[in-house]
């Protein structure tokens, strides 16, 4: 599973199998290659809007860190769940 070798290193972008529109703060992804369309809370919309660019996890967290008031270790773990679901369903790539 990709979710397994996340690092701070490892490098997440946006595949090209996949079209997003952001919708009042929440993002809505549609993967073309299953036509299965996915929602994004604010949260998880801000971390897709900062992938669109490759980032790797340890800027991803540090950004993430400076915006939210939130404990860094609740904040990293709710950030591997989001990637790892995010790379299971063919819509990120994770470079380790």
């Amino acid at each position: 599973m990709p979710g397994n070798k996340l690092s701070d290193d490892s490098r997440i972008s946006v595949t090209q199998d996949q079209v997003s529109c952001d919708l009042a703060g929440e993002a809505a992804i549609l993967n073309l290659k299953n036509s299965v369309y996915y929602g994004l809370d604010p949260v998880g919309a801000r971390v897709w809007n900062l992938i669109q660019e490759p980032k790797t996890l340890a800027e991803i967290r540090d950004t993430l860190l400076g915006i939210y008031d939130v404990d860094s270790l609740k904040l990293e773990s709710d950030l591997r769940a989001l990637l790892t679901e995010l790379a299971e369903q063919g819509l990120i790539d994770i470079q380790t």
